[in-house]
């Protein structure tokens, strides 16, 4: 067994990685109320489980002596000069010389003395293994109502159901990987979504994921935490949803397509009673139309930002839209979208022709209506497919 001391391992002349199989990571910043505690803990884990490891400190800019702290505590130190929960943790794992890394916050709210279950995982060959706090248990005070009876499990519900993953507690900050297999997986969050997109990135990624339950203690420090609940949360949220266009744009735009369309089809040719003394009539129909175009938008956008995506690598190739898009060239969607266009200069030409055998006076308003309504709106729609058409294709030339 060896535990390195902050004398055998300097940033920049410290032994290889794979002469180390475990690194405890903490980011940092102005910890030092609660640091040495962690560091202890951590270096008393090596010593008891007989691991080859290292306890490095990822310094966001700290002034109030955590510097010193971790260096007279024995761990190592690497400066991190872009501010941020998630800028710390990605120059950490990358300066991390184990082979296994598992981080958690220097707030002593995590028990780094009982990392047992992790390391067990990862020895099994597991990539990626995250603690479930719900599981393992929350002491009182430790984790904000707010946190814990809505954000927490609304996040992570979203997550498991736009990303198939069978995460309980995306967010607990325990957690530990094979530090090749993280890298890999280019991570880019500066902030505190980082914690979202190591999961996420994890789950698209098909690796091998485990989940082991922790527990979670209310931090020993005596200011407030860095997290702020509605910023940090949003930022949470809008990171899913960013990363999974389908329920985004796909799921919403196609429920709202279908609801126009019904309503539209229902009450072109005129009045529905759907309850005494309730009829729908016209207004509704135009209610139908707008449905159409604000869904056929949101289908359009999806498809889009779905294909982007892929091109750039921010997730991974759809099969059944690559065979959509081999299908649907931009050619057969011009066609499909003049077709639509072409109906509804008919159905316009047509009222204009009405008009005029009236000598361009008044009209039969409902009727009337109803054709403008309809014409208009399959107007847009063609004009509105033919330049998302055009938009995919400009996304998909080569540079």
């Amino acid at each position: 067994m060896s535990v390195v001391t902050d004398a055998e391992m300097q940033p920049d002349t410290g032994p290889r990685a794979d002469a180390l199989e475990l690194t405890v990571l903490m980011p940092c910043l102005n910890e030092a109320e609660t640091l040495a505690t962690c560091i202890d803990k951590a270096k008393a884990y090596l010593s008891r489980a007989n691991i080859a490891g290292e306890v490095l400190i990822a310094d966001n800019g700290s002034t109030d002596g955590s510097i010193e702290i971790a260096k007279a505590h024995g761990a190592r130190v690497v400066h991190v000069p872009v501010r941020g929960y998630g800028a710390a943790l990605r120059h950490g794992i990358e300066n991390a010389h184990g082979k296994f890394v598992i981080m958690g916050d220097s707030d002593d709210s995590y028990d780094f003395s009982r990392l047992d279950p992790f390391v067990e995982k990862l020895r099994e060959g597991y990539d990626f293994v995250i603690g479930n706090r719900f599981k393992g248990g929350i002491a009182d005070g430790a984790m904000p109502f707010l946190h814990r009876y809505l954000g927490n499990p609304v996040l992570s519900f979203l997550g498991r159901l736009f990303f198939r993953s069978d995460i309980g507690d995306f967010h607990c900050g325990l957690r530990g990987f094979r530090r090749e297999a993280i890298n890999a997986l280019g991570l880019k969050a500066p902030g505190m979504e980082f914690a979202s997109e190591m999961v996420v990135r994890a789950s698209l990624g098909k690796l091998r994921i485990a989940e082991v339950p922790t527990t979670l203690s209310p931090d020993g420090r005596s200011r407030p935490p860095h997290l702020r609940t509605w910023t940090d949360g949003w930022r949470h949220l809008r990171y899913l949803l960013l990363n999974s266009p389908k329920w985004l744009f796909v799921y919403p735009g196609a429920a709202i397509l279908a609801f126009g369309a019904l309503l539209t089809i229902v009450l072109l040719q005129g009045p529905v009673q759907v309850l005494p003394g309730v009829v729908l009539d016209t207004h509704s129909l135009i209610v139908g139309c707008m449905a159409m175009l604000v869904g056929a938008s949101c289908l359009s956008f999806g498809v889009i930002a779905r294909s982007y995506s892929a091109t750039r690598g921010f997730l991974p190739v759809n099969p059944r839209l690559a065979r959509v898009k081999a299908y649907a060239t931009l050619e057969r969607t011009l066609m499909g979208a003049g077709a639509l266009a072409l109906v509804g200069l008919t159905g316009l030409g047509y009222a204009v022709w009405q008009w005029a055998a009236a000598d361009f006076g008044a009209l039969e308003y409902n009727g009337m209506v109803r054709m403008l309504t309809v014409s208009c709106t399959l107007i847009a729609l063609g004009l509105q497919l033919a330049f998302a058409a055009f938009l995919a294709a400009l996304i998909d030339i080569e540079t």
